[in-house]
């Protein structure tokens, strides 16, 4: 079991932070909250005999809405060895709390229920990278939605980030949820 130091700015221990955060962002965050890595302090790799590679990482984490608001976390990234169907392994801990959402989540829950037709919005960021204030929210849920996307479909030779939602439709439910349709374009760092 032998685990080497990496450089943090190398693009194995980036691409392995970028599955860690993406899976982060989609099991944490919400219209009111995105996390996105601030500092990759710290990031180790092992070869597990016929299993995979891992890696294991220190993070520091920013929330896009609240720069000043950061937490620290620690994260292990598995690939498997051979089949890429297989999404990596990802653990994480959280060092602190993350501040409540509760309230601006409410707003926007009572803000999209009060609509009198169902919101439509496309090319969010516009060519300007511009996202209109009212549509900052659903920009958000669509990268929660896109982190398990990168997560899903991350290799070790892979890095996705959402480029922008080409389309968002809300859908009509009769009970107290909100859904929404993404289409979404995902830009893949490695290959450009």
């Amino acid at each position: 079991e032998l685990r080497s130091e990496l450089c943090p700015r190398q693009f194995p221990a980036r691409r392995a932070a970028a599955v860690a955060v993406a899976l982060l962002r989609y099991r944490r965050g919400g219209p009111a909250r995105a996390l996105r890595l601030r500092e990759l302090r710290r990031a180790r790799t092992e070869d597990i005999k016929d299993v995979g590679h891992k890696y294991y990482l220190e993070l520091e984490l920013e929330d896009v809405l609240d720069k000043d608001s950061t937490v620290n976390c620690t994260a292990e990234v598995l690939y498997h060895l051979g089949n890429q169907n297989i999404a990596p392994d990802v653990q994480f801990t959280l060092e602190g709390e993350l501040k409540s959402t509760e309230e601006a989540d409410h707003v926007f829950y009572t803000r999209i229920r009060s609509l009198e037709k169902e919101l439509v919005a496309e090319n969010i960021p516009d060519s300007h990278g511009h996202v209109p204030p009212e549509l900052e929210p659903i920009h958000l849920l669509a990268w929660v939605a896109s982190g398990y996307l990168v997560w899903q479909n991350s290799t070790e030779n892979t890095e996705f980030q959402l480029a922008q939602v080409k389309h968002v439709k809300q859908v009509r439910r009769r009970d107290k949820y909100l859904q929404f349709d993404f289409v979404v374009l995902l830009h893949e760092m490695v290959s450009q």
